[in-house]
Parts: C-alpha cells; structure tokens; sequence
C-alpha cells in the first residue's frame, strides 16, 4: 500500500518526531495546521515527512511553550534558521528567557517558602494576614514578617490608610528614623538637645501620621514594640534606637506639656 512505502533518507514520519522529541502525533498535526511547524515534504502516499532542521525548529517551539508563550506569541517569535548566525540567535534568545524564568521562578520559591514559615509561626489560620504576607513579598519589603504581630484591628487600619506606594514610602521613613536614632545615640547627641527635639518631633509626626490621629492605638503599639516573640536581630536594634526615642520623646513632650501616652493609659 502507498502509505507503507519507504521512507526517503534524511526524512522522519511524524510518528518518528513524536517518539524522538517526546510529544503526541496530534500536537505535531496542531503545529502545522496552525503554521507552526509544516512538514518539510510529503511522501508520496501523503505522510508528513520532517527532517533534522524541523527537529531544531520544534525545539524551539516546545522551549517557548514551555516558557508560557502562547502559539500566537511563538508564531511572531520564531525565524528563518538558514545560517548557523540564525540557529545561535535562537538559542542565544531562549536562553536568556530561560534565565529570566529561572530567576522568576527562584523568587516565586523564595516567597512560598517564606509565607510557609510565617504560616508554621502564626497560632491561627488567617488568610488575610496571608494575603498581606503575600503582596509585601511582592513588594520586595524585607519585614513582611511583621505582619503576624499585627492584631486584626491594626491590620485593619494599616489597609484603610495605606497602600502599596504610600506603604513603602511610610516604611522607608520610619526605617530612616530607626537609623537615625541609632546613629545619634552612637554620636552622644543629647536627647534634650535642638537636634534630639527636631528628631523627637519627626518621630511623634509620623506616629500620628500611621495612627491618623487614633491616640488608642498608641497602647497596642507600645505592647507590640515590647514582645518577646520579634526576630532577635530587629529587637536588638529596637532597644537600641528607643534608647534614643524614649529620652528624645520625653524631652519633646515636656517642652510641649503633654504626656500623651500616659493619657491614653489612664
């Protein structure tokens, strides 16, 4: 029969392809109705018949596929592969788009793991807390882990008043102050000092600026800043900016009259 006669040298049957390559008949059949991957010839009984150049070419099809790209994406990716110029370009292309997946998929492994230890960490499930942990991964912010010694009602309000942008930006701030605190301690600057009463100030303005002016936040915070359960490197460098904060506080408030913290406890 006309379907069985030989196969001429240099050609494979899309059965052969298939096998070779590691993909079904049918997807080959798919490539070349969609334009993707014509067979080079036909035999004379009709029989898709590819050659080593096909090989190649399905190669880089099944790469980008395996990137994600749509048929329509690789269909406007892929070029003539005349010269051993056009083969590298290929090569040199998925390459570097498999070291952005690689890099892509490293960071999205990094996260997983990160959220399943904060979830192994956390006494509750709580999507929510989840689902910040999640979009502060994302954010690139360092101190994601924070958000666990949030109570829902802080949790609450830090959504209301932030988001991605004006929460980075808050961050920063409060991270730069935490520095500066640290910095002035280091340098014996007196807390009482013009310069201790302007950072006191700085910090007191942003403390309103998180709290929106709530002054009943400001026990949650102080019982949250004095928890045992915070990394110990973060605590460390805590005690010591607050031995700065507190003192630089303290003299600021008294310049002004005001106790604050002691108004809202009692």
């Amino acid at each position: 029969m006309e379907k069985f006669r030989a196969i001429p040298k240099g050609y494979m049957t899309t059965g052969q392809v298939a096998k070779k390559m590691g993909v079904t008949v049918r997807a080959l059949q798919h490539y070349d109705k969609e334009g993707l991957l014509s067979p080079s010839a036909l035999s004379d009984g009709g029989r898709r018949l590819y050659t080593d150049k096909d090989i190649v070419k399905l190669h880089q099809i099944l790469s980008l596929k395996h990137l994600g790209f749509s048929l329509d994406d690789i269909r406007s990716r892929l070029i003539p592969l005349d010269n051993p110029a056009d083969v590298a370009k290929v090569l040199s292309e998925q390459a570097s788009m498999i070291r952005e997946k690689i890099v892509s998929l490293t960071e999205s492994l990094s996260d997983i793991e990160a959220l399943q230890a904060e979830v192994l960490k956390m006494k509750s499930v709580d999507f929510k807390k989840y689902a910040d942990i999640i979009v502060n991964l994302e954010m690139k912010n360092d101190f994601y882990w924070l958000i666990k010694h949030f109570d829902n009602d802080t949790l609450d309000h830090i959504r209301s008043r932030f988001d991605r942008e004006s929460g980075i930006v808050f961050l920063n701030k409060f991270l730069q102050l935490q520095d500066q605190a640290v910095q002035m301690l280091k340098d014996g600057v007196p807390a009482k000092s013009q310069r201790g009463l302007e950072f006191a100030k700085a910090y007191w303005n942003l403390i309103i600026e998180f709290t929106d002016g709530d002054a009943t936040m400001l026990p949650k915070l102080m019982e949250m800043g004095q928890s045992d359960e915070f990394d110990q490197e973060w605590k460390q460098k805590q005690v010591t900016a607050n031995a700065f904060i507190e003192p630089a506080l303290d003299a600021y408030f008294s310049t002004l009259g005001i106790d604050p913290f002691q108004e809202v406890i009692t």
